[in-house]
Order: structure tokens, then sequence, then C-alpha cells
């Protein structure tokens, strides 16, 4: 028996997003007189909403509310700017969902990235409603690891949380499916360590995106 559903996360999951969103963080901060950071730093600077990046990418004796929001309206700009310039999906993930949309599983995105650019990134590179939900970052849901989202999709499916696979790459993602009470599944192409993902709840790591197929279809 397989399980009902699945729910992704979309920067380092199913996105390789990370130079676009380093070229606009690093922008943002050039543009207000900081000091830039190197590609790799932002793997521990995105995850959490771009909220959360700008106020760690800012320098720490910067970070008043002015400032912030200041460079929240900058990031923001820069990224349209950089959108979708370098993204591109990670090797084998359009095989991935296209052999679980075959086997007509509900599929849908949870990221903590803002609204309007996940429906941008979704439309680009995965067009042809492939995904039921698609949910952002907005100020009418609390963000990821809060569980809202997630058990929203499920009630949406009509699907017992128990019964969904949750895919993500970093701690927030699988901090969303414990809560959640979803399988938690972490992917080691994206941003993080196989270990912090362990270390925050998941139940599976998977190394290539068609290793996702036995694991929901439960023949492993």
């Amino acid at each position: 028996m397989s399980f009902k559903g699945v729910i992704f996360d979309l920067d380092g999951t199913l996105l390789d997003t990370l130079e676009d969103l380093a070229d606009a963080a690093n922008g943002m901060l050039a543009t207000h007189g900081y000091p830039t950071h190197a590609i790799d730093a932002y793997r521990y600077f995105v995850g959490d909403g771009m909220n959360m990046l700008v106020t760690r990418a800012v320098p720490e004796d910067q970070r008043d509310d002015g400032t912030l929001e200041k460079c929240l309206v900058t990031m923001k700009r820069e990224y349209q700017r950089c959108l979708n310039v370098k993204t591109e999906p990670y090797a084998g993930i359009d095989p991935m969902l296209a052999e679980l949309k075959a086997s007509q599983i509900p599929l849908a995105v949870l990221t903590n990235k803002p609204t309007p650019f996940a429906t941008q990134c979704i439309e680009r590179f995965f067009p042809g409603n492939l995904f039921e939900q698609v949910i952002g970052q907005h100020d009418r849901l609390p963000k990821k690891p809060d569980p809202a989202g997630a058990l929203r999709i499920a009630a949406e499916w009509g699907v017992a949380p128990s019964e969904i696979v949750y895919v993500g790459d970093t701690s927030t993602d699988m901090e969303t499916a414990v809560r959640a009470g979803m399988l938690p599944v972490g992917v080691l192409w994206g941003f993080r360590t196989g270990e912090e993902l362990e270390q925050h709840g998941a139940k599976r790591l998977i190394s290539s995106p068609m290793d996702l197929i036995p694991v929901v279809k439960q023949t492993v």
C-alpha cells in the first residue's frame, strides 16, 4: 500500500536556488554598504523565510527594525531581478515527479519562500498543474516549522497526516513533518547535512530523487 500524498519543500529540495538567493542577498548588502558573504554561507541563512535570510545576512550590529525593514524591501527587489536566472531543478526531480503523478498520488509544495516568488518558480519549472497546492509564506499562515500549512494540505486532500510523506532538506522541514505527524524524509542533495536532518527527526534519508518512489509506495 502506498502513502496517499507527498508534500515537498521547494528551495534545496526540488530546486537549486542557492546562487540566485546569494546573488540577491549580496546585491542587497552591497546596496546598503555592508560586506557580502560567500555562496556557501547562504546554505545556513536560507530555509526560514526571507525576513530571517535578511536578518542573518546583515551585520549583527545593524539589525534594528528600521534597517531590516529597508533591507527586506531591497532584498525583494534584488531577488525579483535574480529570480530563476541560475536556478534549476535538481537532477532526477522531473522523472520522480512524473512517476508519482502517474501513480495518481497528490503532490503539494509547502515553502517558507514568499508566495509570489514560489508561484513564479513553480510556473517556470513545473508547469501544468503538477502540484495540487502551492503554499508559500504569507501573513495569514505561520511559517514552518509550524505545521499549520502541512495540516491544511492534509485536510484539503482528506488524507490523514500519517499517510503523507513530507520531503525536505533542512531541520525546519523535518520539524514540520514531525509536528504534523507525517513521515519526515530528508534529501541529501540539498543545502544541509544528513546529520542535521536526522537530529531533527528524519526517518528516511535519500540520496537521489528516484529513491523517494519506493518510500512512498512502501516497497522498502
